[in-house]
């Protein structure tokens, strides 16, 4: 018993430690969220009714979907630790068969991964088979997914600009003279350090971003306090869901309008979700419930008190209302707090790339691990620099608050909707909630997030475009992307080369075997890529020992160490086959190419001497002994690159869609140094494709 008391005091202790690093890590979007919210509202001679029931839709707002829908409902839908809406996808994937790519509809009844599940909770439900039934739906739901992830990024574009920027206004106040160009200015330059600093990592630096969000946190709800009691100490009155009625009735379409800048008051509440597998569900639900919740709570009532004693002062809401003595210290505060806020974001986009790169919804970017203990921190140069052109065009384009914060709205609530309808889907098809209990939870978050859609997209023409535009060109380039490569996976599954045709192939006089170890790439598992043949053919040879490689990217987060690489025999002399499963939070390069090497031969030599089904004409010691000479001989990777050519008899759609194709694949990363492969050791093999 006593050992117990104290596992419990060390799960306690863990869990408020992760906590605490949740606030630099997790929230920062969301706590800086007050420095920009009011002064992103078009209001107009504003009065103390009308602040009274903006604070009531702000508090409710936090409440609603802020306690209830992430920390009491969302948080709980993880695919193995794993959150955010891909997570959510993945996890309906694997309980129903409706995914997309051949390559991703890998899961069976014997499936290893999902030896844990119940027969009842694979068996999908009514909802589920009409999924499976309607490619239709199953494309909207993929779209929904890729929606998603394109407004995180999207989001890792106006995050870092927003922030930062209204941070920095601070210095008009004290200093009249200064304008606006130069903020703008300032702030550019800071985010240009930012993105600078990013390829060296957040390691050395990271210890800090919990402190400084930690002061912040503590700081912002003490003025928040001085101020009620100072200004308007009846303020938690506006508590009462009534005061809401009041102000649509009063302010009617311009009531409705303004819900496109108190949606700002959540920005960053889809972090507790997308983040979850960096913290455990109870570190974030703590951290929420305990610090962040409170303090944005207090902190909008302190400034909306403010501001009914100082109507016309919404344009600086945050500034106006800090005390003279503290001004300098909040300053300095809120600017470290704008850039933990940034970074965070600007590492979560970096996350979610990895991800879709991973699972091959993505074209192929340089992946850098950045350190050598957290698995997840990772860096893009192509992507940092792309952010870092985005992030200063919409400061010097856009200039306002308003504009971004209009921008901004559309990417927060858009993320949140999809969640929604994903969450509910997750309910009936994996939970099997009862369906009274889905429409409680549905219902209203679908008319809340609705409504606050309905207000956004007034926005659209003042700002507005931009995530759509970013959105749109990021799934325009994973749509091409998915096509080109299923069209791939098509031709290559018509014309794969059988073992009886390899056979066939090997003994024929004019190909040899040459001593080395050959590691074959393929995209396929049931046969062997048609690129073998025309290997064979011109260079008339095959190595002594040859290992065909899939990679075989899973809809889980993390296959197991002892599931990651699979072998087996193929029949034939020194051939065989590799099979190496990821997850889309798995690290690709598998600690470099040597050891890749090292790793698949330990496994296949292990498989030799254990396995009872003999299928070399050799002894098992000269089969391990061939595979050791080999390696000694020297180690070569082949990769076949397969290109289209589009014919002029081929359909406009194709055309179009597969020279885009080629286009992203010509400046797109080989899959080879991504797995950390020694360039003299690999050779690409090119092959036409004529459609």
């Amino acid at each position: 018993m006593p050992s117990l008391n104290c596992e419990q005091v060390g799960n306690v202790r863990q869990n408020m430690f992760l906590a605490y690093k949740t606030l630099g890590v997790v929230f920062g979007g969301l706590v800086t969220s007050p420095l920009y919210v009011y002064p992103s509202m078009n209001l107009s001679s504003p009065t103390e009714a009308d602040y009274l029931g903006i604070y009531s839709i702000m508090f409710w707002t936090l409440t609603l979907i802020g306690v209830v829908k992430y920390v009491g409902i969302a948080l709980n839908a993880d695919d193995h630790g794993e959150g955010g809406t891909f997570a959510m996808y993945s996890l309906l994937c694997r309980h129903a068969d409706i995914g997309i790519l051949p390559s991703k509809r890998v899961y069976s009844e014997e499936e290893p991964l999902l030896h844990d599940q119940s027969t009842k909770a694979r068996r999908p439900s009514k909802l589920g088979k009409f999924f499976e039934r309607s490619i239709t739906a199953r494309r909207v739901l993929l779209f929904m997914a890729i929606l998603g992830m394109c407004m995180l990024i999207g989001d890792g574009i106006l995050t870092p600009a927003i922030s930062v920027l209204s941070a920095i206004d601070g210095l008009r106040g004290p200093f009249p003279s200064v304008s606006r160009p130069v903020v703008e200015a300032l702030s550019a330059a800071i985010l240009i350090g930012l993105f600078l600093l990013q390829k060296y990592g957040t390691s050395k630096v990271s210890f800090l971003f919990s402190p400084i969000m930690a002061a912040w946190i503590f700081t912002t709800p003490i003025i928040g306090i001085y101020s009620i009691v100072h200004y308007y100490p009846g303020i938690f009155k506006a508590i009462s869901p009534h005061y809401i009625v009041l102000f649509f009735l009063r302010n009617k379409k311009q009531g409705w309008q303004l819900l496109g800048g108190t949606v700002l008051c959540i920005t960053g509440a889809e972090a507790m979700f997308a983040d979850l597998g960096h913290f455990s569900k109870k570190a974030i639900q703590i951290a929420f419930l305990s610090s962040i919740y409170p303090s944005l709570v207090l902190t909008y009532a302190g400034q909306t008190a403010y501001l009914i004693n100082n109507v016309n002062h919404f344009g600086d809401g945050f500034y106006k209302f800090v005390p003279p003595p503290v001004y300098w210290p909040m300053f300095v505060i809120a600017t470290l707090a704008a850039i933990v806020a940034s970074q965070s974001l600007i590492s979560a986009t970096f996350s979610v790339i990895k991800q879709s790169v991973v699972l091959d919804y993505f074209p192929r970017v340089k992946v850098v691990h950045t350190s050598q203990q957290k698995e997840g921190e990772v860096y893009s140069p192509e992507v940092n620099y792309i952010l870092m052109v985005l992030c200063i065009g919409v400061i010097l384009g856009f200039g306002g608050g308003k504009e971004i914060g209009n921008a901004f709205g559309v990417v927060v609530i858009m993320v949140m909707l999809i969640t929604t309808i994903m969450l509910t889907l997750v309910m009936v098809i994996i939970w099997r909630t009862p369906l009274y209990l889905v429409g409680m939870y549905a219902v209203p978050f679908v008319i809340i997030e609705g409504s606050y859609i309905s207000a956004v997209f007034t926005k659209i023409l003042e700002g507005g475009w931009l995530p759509f535009a970013v959105s749109m060109i990021l799934a325009l380039i994973m749509f091409v992307w998915y096509y080109g490569r299923q069209r791939k996976t098509e031709y290559e599954m018509v014309n794969k080369v059988t073992l009886e045709r390899l056979g066939e192939l090997l003994t024929t006089p004019e190909v040899q075997r040459v001593p080395g170890l050959c590691f074959f790439y393929s995209n396929i598992q049931d046969g062997l890529t048609p690129i073998l043949g025309h290997y064979i053919k011109n260079m008339s040879s095959l190595h002594t020992v040859t290992i065909f490689v899939t990679l075989r990217y899973l809809l889980v987060s993390k296959v197991d160490e002892r599931e990651r690489i699979l072998v087996k025999r193929l029949g034939l002399d020194g051939v065989y086959q590799c099979t190496i499963q990821y997850g889309y939070a798995d690290n690709l390069s598998l600690k470099g190419g040597e050891d890749l090497v090292a790793q698949v031969t330990r496994c296949l030599q292990r498989h030799i001497e254990t396995s009872t089904d003999r299928q070399s004409p050799v002894s098992t010691e000269e089969e391990v002994a061939n595979l050791k000479a080999a390696r000694l001989a020297g180690v070569i990777h082949v990769r076949g690159k397969m290109r289209f050519y589009v014919g002029d008899d081929a359909g406009c759609f194709d055309k179009v869609m597969l020279l885009l194709y080629e286009f992203l694949h010509g400046i797109c990363r080989s899959a080879l140094p991504a797995l950390g492969m020694p360039l003299q050791q690999r050779v690409e093999i090119g092959m036409l494709y004529k459609v």
